[in-house]
């Protein structure tokens, strides 16, 4: 199983189509409070539309007690400013991803904390859209596994 931890996310939307992403991948989602939103808003509730309903996402206090409960086998910062590119990686099973918020992305202490990765951007745009970003390190780890 890999593993997908939003960080302080602020968005609704943007958690709701990761909700549905984890669904339909397999992959599991865990939230880092403070939450821009409750998990009854109905932004939220409109993009993850009834996979809400079938996922098991977990929303914890803080991403150490997170990680001390996964035990991941790896862990990588997703970051416009991180160091190696995500396609130049092999991925394992167990292997979890930190995306940060919309507004202002990982600090700079998580990014040095984990290894840092990044999609490659030809505009002078700040970042991808979050939900946009997780599903291309989402499907790239999957495809590595052959979509098993």
């Amino acid at each position: 199983m890999f593993h997908i931890i939003l960080f302080e996310p602020e968005i609704p939307p943007n958690t709701g189509n990761i909700i549905r992403l984890s669904v339909n991948t397999g992959f599991e989602l865990h939230l880092i409070r403070p939450l821009g939103f409750s998990i009854d808003d109905k932004n939220l509730l409109r993009a993850g539309m009834d996979y809400i309903k079938k996922t098991d996402f977990n929303v914890w206090d803080n991403l150490d007690d997170c990680l001390n409960e996964l035990s991941p086998t790896s862990t990588y910062s997703v970051s416009t400013k991180g160091e190696t590119l995500y396609t130049d990686l092999k991925y394992s099973r167990g292997d979890t991803f930190i995306f940060g918020p919309e507004s202002r992305g990982l600090s700079k202490n998580i990014r040095n904390q984990y290894s840092s990765i990044y999609m490659p951007m030809r505009s002078k745009g700040r970042s991808l859209n979050l939900a946009n970003a997780v599903s291309i390190i989402t499907y790239e780890v999957w495809r590595q596994l052959g979509f098993n």
